[in-house]
């Protein structure tokens, strides 16, 4: 489907001098001279370049729709992991750089969505929160405001988060995936 250079919003994926590319911020800009064009940051979705594009409302670019699949996260082998397609029970082997630094919050059995192009995967999607178990978190400093007190914690799966000063040791908390920060209490 064919878009105006100006109608790209931020998450849109287009099609873009022969690649896959997904508009990651954008900015409208209006010069006292000349016309309005709209300034789009691009990330390339098969290598992971970025790239900074002007596209005015004359110029047009090819929005591509990403088909979306049910996987199911089984374990790491090296440097790729393996998921479970839940429809057939297929195993597809992914490198852990499709996902980035969200690969530290993969848990067995989580159930993920990838993202594919013409059958092959772009991207995997986790859930936004995760419950995780504080394993060490470091002492209260006394005569600290309550407002602005929070305190290193290092999570069951090594990633190091900032916590209220009440969560110790052995509590489960849920956290925010892609912000990688304490959000609750678990229940």
């Amino acid at each position: 489907m064919k878009i105006s250079g100006v109608d790209i919003r931020p998450g849109n994926n287009i099609e873009y001098e022969g690649s896959l590319w997904r508009a990651v911020k954008i900015q409208h800009t209006q010069p006292g001279k000349g016309g309005a064009y709209m300034q789009v940051e691009l990330k390339n979705l098969i290598d992971g370049r970025k790239n900074n594009v002007r596209f005015r409302s004359a110029e047009s670019v090819e929005r591509i729709r990403l088909d979306t699949k049910d996987f199911q996260y089984l374990y790491a082998e090296g440097d790729m992991l393996v998921f479970m397609d839940q429809e057939n029970y297929e195993q597809i082997n992914l490198a852990a750089d499709l996902i980035g630094e969200a690969a530290e919050f993969l848990q067995d059995g989580m159930e993920v969505t990838l993202e594919m192009y013409e059958d092959r995967p772009i991207s995997v999607q986790l859930p936004d929160t995760i419950e995780a178990t504080v394993v060490e978190a470091d002492a209260v400093v006394k005569g600290q405001t309550a407002s602005a007190s929070y305190k290193p914690a290092i999570l069951d799966n090594g990633v190091r988060v900032m916590v209220p000063p009440h969560i110790v040791a052995g509590t489960r908390i849920v956290v925010d995936v892609y912000a990688r920060e304490y959000v609750k209490r678990a229940d």
